[in-house]
């Protein structure tokens, strides 16, 4: 049997509300700080992060006989079947260069990285419910640490995809040094990426399964498995700037570029493009995961 309350408190207005608290010096238990607060302390709470990410890479693969090695042969073996589908029965490797293999070995991985670091981070939050309930942080530390795990299961993933370019014939050269800012730029976009989606994830559960098959989608566009020059030649202009200043297709672009020497040449936009899409993800995520700050674990 439920009793209805009929006291003076349970009939004040918002507003009586906000007075009668400021009169007795009370504040939210939560309050979203300023943005400069808020990144003093991301900072502050960043060995809490890279601690966080490492615990979340030990435990992703923990029942896995394998390990994190299921992290590089399931891009393996998409590499195998895209070649199959893409470089033998259907011969789409005009414009790709002499090495298909490792054009599309560089393709796979980096779009990989990105794919893997989206999808985790829309999660981030969310599925920590019971972390963010429990204790104060910045919530962004989440899709962050997300994003941290990701690196580090990438450097293993490039360590493979080294040595896939130089088994069929790439030469090393100081152009591979160019793969370090490409990573970089990379690896700012995930970040901003990673948070706007656990903003988006931790409010609305339905888009996870939406998701998949946006990345799936996305994953077309890029050029993983072929030339966009090449297969846009005839397309109009529109199409073609489109497809071209994809940033997943961008940042493929990049490392393709550094590692394989019979590729085209980039123009200089490339690299300013892959700069603004990294600044803005970051800039655009970081505003709206902080705008969110008070209101994650509510509900």
């Amino acid at each position: 049997m439920s009793v209805a309350l009929d006291t003076p408190a349970a009939r004040l207005t918002s507003g009586e509300a906000a007075e009668l608290a400021a009169r007795h010096g009370l504040t939210p238990a939560v309050r979203r700080p300023s943005l400069p607060d808020y990144l003093r302390q991301l900072w502050g709470r960043r060995h809490f992060t890279v601690a966080y990410a490492r615990a979340r890479l030990t435990a992703l693969y923990a029942t896995a006989r394998l390990g994190q090695i299921w992290h590089v042969l399931t891009p393996l073996f998409n590499v195998a079947v895209y070649w199959l589908v893409f470089g033998y029965l259907l011969n789409k490797k005009a414009g790709t260069g002499d090495n298909y293999i490792a054009f599309l070995s560089v393709g796979m991985f980096v779009f990989t990285y990105s794919r893997e670091s989206i999808a985790s981070g829309t999660w981030s939050i969310s599925n920590r419910i019971e972390l963010v309930r429990a204790m104060h942080f910045p919530r962004a530390c989440l899709p962050i640490a997300s994003t941290l795990v990701q690196l580090q299961q990438l450097v293993l993933s490039m360590g493979l995809v080294i040595s896939i370019c130089l088994a069929t014939g790439e030469p090393f050269g100081a152009r591979w040094l160019l793969l370090v800012p490409a990573l970089a730029l990379q690896t700012v976009f995930n970040l901003g990426c990673g948070m706007l989606m656990a903003r988006i994830g931790a409010r609305n559960h339905d888009i996870g399964e939406l998701v998949p098959f946006l990345l799936r989608t996305w994953m077309y566009t890029c050029g993983v498995f072929y030339s966009i020059a090449k297969v846009t030649g005839h397309a109009p202009r529109i199409i073609r700037l489109l497809l071209e200043s994809n940033p997943g297709a961008i940042y493929i672009e990049l490392a393709r570029h550094a590692l394989l020497e019979g590729y085209a040449q980039l123009t200089p936009h490339v690299w300013i493009l892959a700069a603004a899409w990294a600044a803005v993800a970051l800039v655009t995520g970081l505003v709206v995961c902080w705008q969110a700050e008070e209101k994650y674990g509510r509900g």
